[in-house]
């Protein structure tokens, strides 16, 4: 099998054997053979043997809990991951039993709009993997093409390397993933950069997985101009964007984690906030929602500042009323 030309360490390297006679050689091949037999046996005996063993010795469902609770919607998303999830858990039986199996492709493709939880249910995956031992580490690597690409020739090389090395035992989160390739430009380097995570992606895919993100017709072009990357990706999975219940149930969500509330009649005035600014360029889902609110406290802690000789109530300076809301721009355009 030929060497690959990129090799990124991993932190587990082993330690070369002593050489020994022929005939204790002999003897401690003997020994290992015997004991690398009984241990399998000990470990198939021991191991897990139903989904619920393995997801209570993993902890698994505690992962899942969380994404449910801290997304909002996005049920074909959810399903996708219980389901990968699902195989790597009959994967761990299957291994238990003695059964052999490849390890899976696990690289992924997250398509959508910004503010659609691409990054959030990438740290979710990345502690799925970890917990079911999958990825050593289980911590994410969130990265764009500045981070890889570099602007002189021999640059490009080092920094992909680089990240990939911090990314080893982990995810590396790739957004924007199609800045990478840009044939317009003969001297552009990000064909480097691809050449590199390819062969990082499919010689060490046991320690690393590479999750890319962006718009989905983008994302569409890079794989049809790059068929070798799209082949290295198991898991297309689709973020579709927020509606106004929805976006509504993240802002009261958000709202909560700060300490703030919608008082009488505010929360009616920032659906209305949602219908508009959903209509206007650059709309973001979740991220925009968040923008929101921050300027919303923003014209709360104004109002409140300024009458400077009464005591405020702690209900009082909790609460985001209807005139903050109605002071956006959104509403003056509109009218």
């Amino acid at each position: 099998m030929a060497t690959p030309l990129y090799s990124i360490p991993s932190a587990n390297l082993a330690t070369p054997a002593t050489p020994a006679t022929h005939t204790n050689a002999t003897l401690a091949a003997s020994l290992v053979a015997a004991g690398a037999a009984l241990s399998h046996d000990d470990a198939v005996a021991q191991g897990p043997r139903s989904v619920g063993e393995v997801l209570s010795q993993s902890q698994v469902e505690a992962v899942m809990d969380e994404l449910d609770r801290d997304l909002v919607g996005l049920a074909p998303v959810k399903s996708r991951i219980r389901d990968i999830a699902a195989l790597l858990v009959i994967d761990k039986l299957r291994g238990a039993h003695g059964l052999h199996a490849q390890s899976p492709s696990l690289h992924m493709c997250f398509t959508g709009n910004p503010g659609t939880g691409k990054t959030t249910v990438a740290l979710r995956m990345a502690q799925i993997l970890h917990r079911l031992g999958y990825v050593r580490k289980g911590h994410v690597v969130s990265v764009t093409r500045d981070d890889l690409v570099g602007q002189y020739i021999g640059h490009t090389a080092p920094k992909t390397k680089e990240v990939l090395k911090k990314a080893m035992g982990g995810v590396l989160f790739i957004d924007e993933a199609y800045y990478l390739y840009r044939p317009e430009n003969e001297r552009d380097y990000g064909q480097e950069a691809i050449e590199i995570l390819l062969q990082v992606m499919e010689n060490q895919r046991d320690d690393l997985v590479v999750i890319l993100a962006g718009y989905a017709d983008r994302m569409d072009t890079f794989f049809q101009s790059n068929p070798g990357m799209s082949s290295r990706i198991a898991h297309h999975l689709d973020f579709p964007d927020y509606g106004v219940p929805e976006l509504l149930h993240i802002s009261e969500a958000m709202l909560g984690q700060s300490g703030y509330h919608f008082g009488h009649g505010a929360r009616e005035a920032f659906e209305q906030y949602l219908q508009r600014r959903q209509a206007q360029p650059h709309f973001a889902n979740a991220r925009s929602v968040r923008n929101a609110l921050d300027r919303a406290r923003l014209r709360q802690a104004s109002r409140l500042f300024a009458d400077r000789e009464r005591e405020w109530s702690a209900l009082e300076l909790s609460t985001i009323a209807e005139a903050d809301i109605r002071a956006s721009r959104v509403f003056a355009s509109a009218a």
